[in-house]
């Protein structure tokens, strides 16, 4: 045993050793004899070239284990893999890294074939003690990793057992529902580059955005190449990646994928018509409606998708540990915390005129976090009411609320009633929307303030110090299933924003949210499941910890000479299959 490990980590340090001379050869390593290949069925395309996409933000990290934002996830999702995956155009799951699995007839052990012969990135293989290595990491409480929610099945962890070489166990302590589905997106780690910094309790510290490439490995298309602070992400092809195109020659496409860094939308646009950038989506309907004015000059294709799953919400500070800093906000948190003060704003905004102003009509107003485009698991039964500024008040007056002769506010403490949204600076749509909110509770007395800020702060202030009173943010799905936004309901999820770190549920109608998730995550009958996610939904509705205000339209486009574009309403939106991306 000594003398193969030592053998494996000899080869390991002169990988790394050698790493200029190896991360220099771009070209795609040959299919070697019984390594099990994917084939992709896509347009075989034309090897080569570099695409150019453009982010609002910078990564915050390349670590796939502690990520929350969505400028690392475009990222990382290029340079990792899973075991199964859903693929973004059928919605249905398919096999990745394994190439097949089967589930005991009791439904509690999934048992997963992995593909022979593939390795990393940095050409080390890739096997079942990866698998066991990957899930010890993210079920791991001390890591705080945001995918441990969809782990833990009853409140037990999934047991992960490593059968032989290439055959993986997975044990779960009652039935999942949709269990195959879990593993998309749980991004598969290179145990020879983690495991030190795993065992001494740094693995959330490995892969920041200051690591060298060499440092880092997946089972993506690409690998890193190159970070430039301020300027761009730069990702070149991984040459051992394990899939191929119908002629069995190894993908991607494309030799080179970089990411621009530039931080407004109207700057996105210039730079997308220019020919800066290849792809762009996350626009706004005015913008979308610009290039496609242009689209036959300017070579471009232009798709209006439709309703995808993000969802806009504004949300209130219920932080039960807050900066001692934070003078005023233990007070303002005794109105937020009121339930009839939420109704009150919810009743207050006007909706209709975030669509038609916003989003020009490119969108639909929501009142849950389930969007028209999930059409298995919307409750339609849930109405949205119009805004009425009546209505609010009568809420307010019943739950104690007064006004003061000028109109403001008063809380039952007597306290003016005004707090400040926190939004994104980068994101023009979402900082648009706390300004009609902002004229929308004008209305009933309430006085806000709007503060754009940089994308990375506000989540820092979010998910880290706390301090804030409101924001706007979107949440968004690789998947219409529930069982991703458990982390999102469940009273210790790591999305749980209005109120992290609960060690249980403050309210009764959060312990019935907490109950109802669990519980829908082991009932294997889709209608059952159906029943208990309408009445999740019903309870956000009526005590809106996160008051939903709108799901834009999926707009998205390309430019012509992008072979393989096929954009979805699951996110990542265009780059979901980027290994078949090439440039005509």
């Amino acid at each position: 045993m000594f003398r193969i490990t030592w053998v494996r980590h000899v080869f390991i340090l002169a990988v790394l050793a050698a790493a200029q001379s190896l991360w220099a050869a771009d070209a795609a390593q040959p299919v070697r004899p019984g390594e099990d290949v994917a084939v992709s069925t896509a347009e075989s395309g034309k090897f080569g070239g570099r695409l150019s996409i453009a982010l609002r933000s910078e990564p915050k990290t390349f670590n796939p284990v502690t990520l929350v934002d969505g400028s690392s996830r475009e990222i990382t999702g290029r340079l990792h893999a899973d075991l199964l995956h859903i693929n973004r155009a059928s919605q249905q799951t398919e096999p990745a890294l394994a190439k097949s699995w089967k589930v005991s007839k009791d439904g509690l052990t999934y048992t997963v074939a992995l593909r022979h012969g593939i390795r990393f990135s940095d050409g080390v293989p890739f096997d079942a003690d990866d698998v066991v290595f990957s899930f010890q990491v993210y079920l791991d409480e001390k890591v705080h990793s945001p995918q441990r929610d969809l782990l833990v099945v009853n409140d037990k962890p999934i047991v992960v057992k490593k059968l032989d070489q290439y055959t993986v166990a997975f044990q779960l302590a009652q039935p999942y529902a949709a269990a195959e589905r879990l593993f998309d997106n749980i991004a598969i780690l290179p145990k020879h580059l983690l495991a030190k910094a795993y065992e001494q309790g740094k693995i959330g510290e490995s892969w920041n955005i200051s690591a060298h490439p060499a440092e880092m490995a997946g089972l993506g298309p690409f690998r890193l190449k190159e970070y430039l602070p301020g300027q761009r992400v730069t990702l070149e092809r991984n040459p051992y990646y394990w899939k191929t195109n119908k002629e069995k020659k190894r993908l991607p496409y494309l030799d080179e994928m970089t990411f621009l860094f530039v931080p407004s939308e109207d700057a996105q646009i210039i730079r997308f018509q220019s020919g800066d950038t290849d792809v762009i989506s996350r626009i706004s309907a005015d913008n979308f409606a610009l290039l496609e004015r242009d689209q036959q000059s300017r070579g471009l294709h232009m798709v209006d998708l439709g309703p995808g799953l993000e969802f806009n919400f504004l949300f209130f500070n219920l932080n039960s540990v807050v900066p001692k800093s934070a003078n005023t906000l233990a007070a303002k948190q005794q109105v937020f915390r009121q339930v009839a003060f939420r109704q009150a704003v919810s009743a207050a905004i006007d909706r209709d005129a975030i669509i038609k102003l916003v989003y020009r009509g490119r969108g639909t107003a929501l009142v849950t976090q389930v969007t028209p485009a999930n059409k298995l698991w919307r409750n339609d039964k849930i109405v949205l009411q119009k805004r009425s500024v009546d209505r609010a008040k009568d809420i307010l007056r019943r739950a104690n609320f007064t006004w003061k002769p000028d109109g403001t506010l008063l809380s039952p403490s007597g306290s003016p009633v005004e707090f400040t949204i926190l939004s994104s600076a980068s994101n023009a749509q979402r900082t648009q929307m706390a300004t009609i909110i902002q004229q929308d509770l004008k209305d009933i007395g309430i006085t806000v303030q709007v503060v754009p800020m940089e994308f990375r702060a506000l989540l820092d202030r979010v998910f880290q110090s706390h301090d804030y009173e409101a924001a706007v943010l979107a949440l968004g799905g690789g998947d219409v299933d529930p069982n991703p936004q458990m982390n999102v309901w469940v009273e210790d999820g790591s999305n749980h924003m209005w109120d992290l770190g609960e060690t249980k549920p403050a309210t009764p109608w959060e312990a019935e949210i907490d109950s109802l998730m669990k519980k829908q995550l082991s009932t294997l009958k889709v209608a059952d499941r159906k029943k208990l996610y309408d009445r999740v939904q019903q309870l956000v509705a009526d005590n809106l910890p996160l008051i939903c205000l709108a799901s834009p339209n999926i707009l998205v486009g390309a430019k012509n000479k992008v072979g393989n574009f096929n954009p979805s309403i699951l996110d990542p939106y265009v780059l979901w299959n980027s290994e078949e991306l090439f440039i005509r």
